[in-house]
């Protein structure tokens, strides 16, 4: 990773901010109060370990802009979830909500662990904890959390359980949380899916056959190992996929299911006996049509962006590109589809839940596709529109979109 120290992931991001608020001619005190997040908490979690001692985190909730809406985004349990990191993920989603037009403003929760070295009980002592720390923010119209890295829908259900024990019974509290439980159906899928479906419009509009596509997933968690299930089943080829150790290469095409039974098995894609073994570095490198960033931020920066080959880069994870990146992949002619319009999925199926809490009634899972399959074509071509009709980026486009979307419901709600 390349950055300058200087700069944090915050300041990369309000980078695109700046340069969409430039362009619509955005006075300064409106920037300000749409650049700077609205409310911050930050939280002391300790947590009794299995072996006795005590061992304390540091939490995060901050809600970014609540114009349009109750506050909605991830928590994320990771090593670099600090305040700058939160502070920028929960950016994106104000932008991502307005994007895609769902009634949300954004936020984001983050405590600073390494839930890989932990277990199962201290994993849940930690998130009741970080609950309790930060319960008086949340409620189903003001703040609802949901997964993020390193959380899952068992971390949703001990939120949800953790908040109803003060409350009473409140599903809509959490969205992505077990099924038996008031989650809906497609969550999980929701977030690779709502990429295959950008990436579907994205090749259209290249005049590249889709089902003919070269695709390299980097990221086989949860949202890059769906990407790359629903890529397969659309026919397309995919290449290469990595994890956390390393990656898995192989020219003619790998299989897909057979990745995702090694994983759940405990595996590693690196050590896939169908393909050839590549770091992630590397990986980042293959020539191919379509890359797919879909694991942290950050991973493609000002040293390896003039090496990247993909055709067009759909931006799966949050932050993948620094703004360095970003310049020079445009510079080279090489198509991105940004994170605030590819990611959206996850939180599009979240309002779905949200919904579907509220009025106590369950969709199946074909409504739950066609919704999110019109609402993230409705997003693309917003965006495509807005580069055709303006010459500008597809991050800038969607950046704003994003923009004039919060300052007008916040001009109407008497914000500015």
């Amino acid at each position: 990773m390349n950055t300058s120290p200087a700069m944090s992931t915050f300041d990369e991001v309000n980078v695109f901010f700046d340069r969409a608020a430039d362009r619509l001619g955005m006075a300064d005190g409106v920037r300000e109060m749409l650049r700077s997040p609205w409310r911050e908490l930050r939280v002391t979690v300790p947590v009794r370990m299995d072996n006795g001692e005590i061992e304390v985190f540091t939490g995060y909730r901050i809600q970014h802009n609540g114009a349009r809406g109750p506050y909605k985004g991830g928590v994320r349990f990771h090593p670099d979830a600090d305040v700058e990191e939160v502070r920028a993920l929960a950016s994106l989603m104000t932008w991502k909500t307005a994007l895609v037009e769902i009634p949300f403003g954004g936020a984001k929760g983050g405590v600073q662990c390494d839930p890989l070295t932990m277990s199962n009980g201290e994993l849940n002592r930690l998130t009741r904890r970080y609950t309790q720390n930060i319960e008086h923010l949340l409620g189903v119209n003001r703040d609802i959390p949901a997964p993020d890295l390193g959380t899952n829908a068992q971390t949703m259900a001990w939120m949800m359980d953790a908040y109803g024990q003060i409350h009473g019974h409140t599903p809509g509290i959490v969205t992505g949380k077990p099924v038996e439980l008031g989650g809906s159906v497609g969550r999980d899928s929701a977030t690779g899916r709502g990429a295959i479906y950008v990436t579907t419009e994205m090749a259209k509009d290249m005049n590249m056959d889709p089902a003919g596509a070269r695709i390299v997933v980097q990221g086989f968690g949860q949202v890059g190992s769906w990407a790359a299930r629903i890529a397969a089943e659309q026919g397309c080829t995919v290449i290469a996929v990595s994890d956390v150790d390393g990656g898995t290469f192989n020219s003619q095409g790998l299989d897909v299911e057979a990745l995702v039974n090694l994983k759940d098995e405990g595996g590693s894609v690196q050590n896939f006996k169908g393909g050839e073994s590549i770091s992630n570095n590397d990986l980042l490198e293959l020539d191919c049509d379509i890359l797919i960033p879909a694991a942290i931020d950050r991973v493609i920066h000002a040293d390896n962006a003039p090496r990247v080959k993909a055709k067009v880069i759909i931006e799966a994870a949050n932050h993948p590109l620094t703004p360095e990146a970003d310049d020079i992949l445009n510079d080279r002619g090489i198509r991105i589809v940004p994170d605030i319009l590819v990611n959206a999925g996850g939180v599009v199926v979240s309002y779905f839940e949200w919904t579907q809490n509220l009025y106590q009634h369950t969709w199946d899972m074909d409504r739950v596709n066609d919704e999110l399959s019109k609402i993230m074509t409705r997003a693309f071509t917003s965006v495509k529109d807005r580069v055709q009709a303006e010459g500008v980026t597809y991050r800038e486009a969607a950046f704003l979109i994003g923009l004039e979307r919060v300052a007008h419901v916040a001009e109407l709600r008497g914000f500015i």
